[in-house]
């Protein structure tokens, strides 16, 4: 068991970067971050589809799985928590190829998600489930940048900083889930 740091990381994300990070490795990100849940995931792989450029350029950007909360008067942004990241499986790959760095969620990514991570080096977050109101703290600035009409779905950017994420899949395939499952087995 190594010892884990706690890093500071201005985004965005560069192979430099990410190279420094492995599964376990406890970060504060400061800088912009893109939101995007399933519906406008599916909106960004259709306009790649159609040859379309994507509303931001993706690369070297972090999205974050997450469908906030309405903001409160004075507030960017309402609840920040993070959603399964399994429901953007399907898509990530796809995205992960044309240059995305980061990515926000909870939960587990697929073996094809892990698989294209390593081959364009590319790192997961977890965020914490359950502390969207602590995780709006870290949120700065919010604006909806595409697919207004998708409401809490619309794809977002904010300006977040030091916001608390955790390295769950590094560029090497260190799996944190793995790891901790690995760590308590008993045989």
């Amino acid at each position: 068991m190594r010892d884990i740091d706690e890093q500071k990381i201005t985004l965005p994300l560069t192979d430099e970067t990410v190279k420094d990070l492995k599964a376990g490795d406890e970060v504060l990100l400061t800088g912009a971050i893109y939101v995007a849940r399933d519906a406008a995931h599916k909106r960004m792989i259709e306009a790649l589809d159609q040859g379309k450029p994507l509303p931001f350029d993706i690369r070297e950007q972090t999205i974050y799985f997450m469908g906030p909360s309405p903001a409160r008067p004075g507030q960017p942004i309402g609840s920040a928590g993070p959603t399964t990241s399994g429901r953007m499986d399907s898509y990530s790959p796809r995205l992960i190829a044309e240059g995305l760095k980061g990515m926000i969620g909870k939960g587990m990514c697929s073996p094809a998600v892990k698989e294209a991570m390593k081959q364009y080096k590319a790192v997961y977050f977890g965020a914490i489930g359950g502390a969207g109101a602590l995780a709006a703290k870290s949120v700065k600035k919010s604006e909806v940048i595409a697919y207004q009409e998708l409401g809490a779905e619309a794809l977002r950017r904010l300006e977040v900083e030091d916001f608390a994420v955790t390295v769950v899949n590094d560029i090497y395939g260190g799996d944190l889930y793995q790891e901790g499952k690995a760590r308590y087995r008993i045989d």
